[in-house]
């Protein structure tokens, strides 16, 4: 089971690579609101996975893995993650990848999401109360209990109008590159081929490594928290191994392995000032994984697989993610400050 969980993150290393969707650059020019790339793979991930892992577990092949609706945390936790995402550049599944590529201020970025995963349970019962009762899981198929041909009429019609969306957006940009459709639909797959019952049972996800790892290396298990994250993280880990060792044999491949620290976008807007950038990249880095651990969940965890579950907690929480996303990257680079 382990060399199948490390193949998977070899391919979930790969997918993202392909379309470039773990660099910082496009995560970046997200923020910016000047690359759709990432939207429009997660936009069409979501609408074919939500059909297949439907068909799945309508079959009996796989059930229902989603996140609870605990608003406080979905809330707050979306918008501490999204400001992180837009300053680190990366979020908890792309960080390795691209630190197997050569990427420093990813690796920084996961020193700063292990201290983060260290610090959140240590702090987590002084805040406890601020993220919410558990409100249940609510999704699509909440509101037909029953297996009905109604439900599959409109996770049809759901799943068609977001990858609708997904080439709406890219008509606006008025991109001839198309890799993010292979990509998206990849990630679709993949996770259908994970959710199911005599693979792993469960969905793709990463966040929860970062604390399993720290906590683990410092001994600091005997705690509640520990307890429930143990079995989902020593899975991430592997998993997100994989990713690693993913985006180190596909860069030696590509003959484009390079440590960089600072990319395009950073420079452009933030200048060329390393010490700067190590900082903020602890701090972004920090941010997603206390923001992910607030909501129980990050984009590959939440967003993706809960998005193709129709969960309601993975829509609130992506909804605030993006808004987030959005606002700090535009407060946060501002103006350029050198050409390129």
């Amino acid at each position: 089971m382990i060399t199948l969980i490390f193949v998977f993150g070899l391919l979930f290393g790969g997918i993202l690579q392909y379309a470039k969707l773990n660099r910082f650059n496009t995560i970046s020019g997200l923020a910016l609101g000047k690359d759709f790339t990432v939207a429009k793979a997660i936009l069409i991930a979501i609408g074919v996975g939500a059909i297949l892992i439907s068909l799945e577990i309508g079959l009996g092949f796989a059930s229902y893995h989603t996140k609870p609706l605990i608003l406080g945390g979905i809330i707050f936790g979306g918008i501490i993650f999204g400001s992180g995402m837009a300053i680190l550049g990366y979020c908890p599944g792309t960080l390795p990848v691209s630190a197997g590529e050569g990427s420093v201020d990813a690796v920084i970025g996961i020193v700063g999401g292990l201290v983060g995963g260290f610090v959140y349970p240590v702090l987590l019962p002084s805040f406890q109360g601020i993220l919410g009762p558990d409100l249940g899981n609510f999704t699509l198929k909440t509101m037909f209990p029953g297996t009905t041909v109604l439900f599959y009429v409109f996770v049809l019609i759901i799943s068609g109008l977001f990858i609708a969306f997904s080439f709406w957006i890219h008509k606006k940009e008025n991109s001839k590159d198309i890799k993010w459709v292979v990509s998206g639909i990849a990630l679709a797959v993949l996770n259908a081929i994970i959710v199911l019952k005599y693979v792993s049972d469960r969905p793709i996800g990463a966040s929860t490594t970062y604390p399993y790892a720290i906590d683990s290396v410092f001994s600091f298990t005997n705690n509640d928290y520990f307890q429930k994250i143990q079995d989902p993280g020593h899975w991430e880990l592997i998993f997100l191994l994989g990713a690693f060792f993913s985006g180190l044999l596909f860069s030696l491949i590509r003959k484009d392995f390079k440590f960089i620290l600072i990319y395009d976008n950073w420079k452009s807007h933030k200048g060329s000032s390393n010490i700067k950038r190590i900082i903020w990249s602890f701090v972004g880095g920090f941010l997603i994984i206390v923001g992910a651990r607030m909501a129980g969940g990050c984009t590959s965890g939440h967003i993706l697989s809960g998005g193709m579950q129709f969960a309601l907690s993975s829509f609130i929480f992506a909804i605030f993610v993006f808004a987030s996303l959005l606002i700090t990257g535009r407060f946060f680079y501002g103006r350029k400050t050198t050409k390129r």
